[in-house]
This record gives structure tokens, sequence and C-alpha cells, in this order.
């Protein structure tokens, strides 16, 4: 049986009110990110790169690629530090979970940056050398 006042007041919003506060906690997120130094250092660069991905890119697939692959890179970083703030939330002692979890995000930042310089070399060489 479901309680009158749920725990989270968000639950109980629709329409535009839902929105409204949704997009709020979204950029509660933004600004939390920004004082992560890997994610400023990211949006930072994402500042330069989008836009360049525009000049680059040879066609709408071949920038959104550009864009888009610089997006899931900040992408990645907000999830891996999600993670380690709920990790470090449960406790400061070291568990072998907590590292695997704390791993794995850094190992999905890590892969999401490696295709991105893939795609962004990829393109550079189309661009000058082919």
């Amino acid at each position: 049986m479901s309680s009158p006042n749920p725990v989270n007041p968000q639950k109980s919003r629709t329409g535009l009110s839902r929105i409204w506060h949704a997009a709020g906690y979204s950029l509660s997120g933004l600004r939390a990110g920004w004082n992560e130094k890997a994610f400023r250092q990211e949006a930072v660069a994402a500042i330069f790169l989008v836009p360049a991905a525009f000049w680059l890119g040879q066609g709408w697939t071949e920038t959104a690629l550009l864009a888009g692959s610089v997006m899931l890179v900040l992408i990645a970083e907000l999830l891996n530090s999600g993670i380690e703030a709920v990790v470090d939330r449960i406790g400061p002692e070291w568990h072998a979970l907590s590292k695997q979890a704390k791993d794995m995000g850094s190992a999905a930042v890590l892969l999401a940056l490696l295709l991105c310089m893939g795609i962004w070399l990829a393109a550079l060489y189309q661009r000058f050398f082919a």
C-alpha cells in the first residue's frame, strides 16, 4: 500500500510542473559536475570541440558523430561521478565491490574518451590526408 506523502515529492508531480522541476534537478547535476576537475576539463574541451565539429564534419552524419562523441564523454563522466558519490556515501572504508564500481565507472569514461579520439582522428585524417 502506498503512502499518501511520497518520500520524493517529484514522484507526485505531473505535466509542466514535473518538467520544470526535472530541469532544475538536471541543472543542479551539471553544477555538481562542474565541481569535478575531470568534468571541468572535458567541458572546456567540449566548448571548442563541438563548434569545431560543425567545421570539420562533411555532412550531418559526420558532424553528429564528432559532436556526439564529445557529448558522450561528458555523459560518461557525469555517470562516473554519480557512481563515485553513491559509493562514497555508503562509507569511506575500502571494499572490493566499491572499488569495482568505481573502476568500472572510470573504465566507461576511458572507453568514451578512446571512442571520441578515434572518431576525431579518423575525421581529421579524412579531411587533411585522404
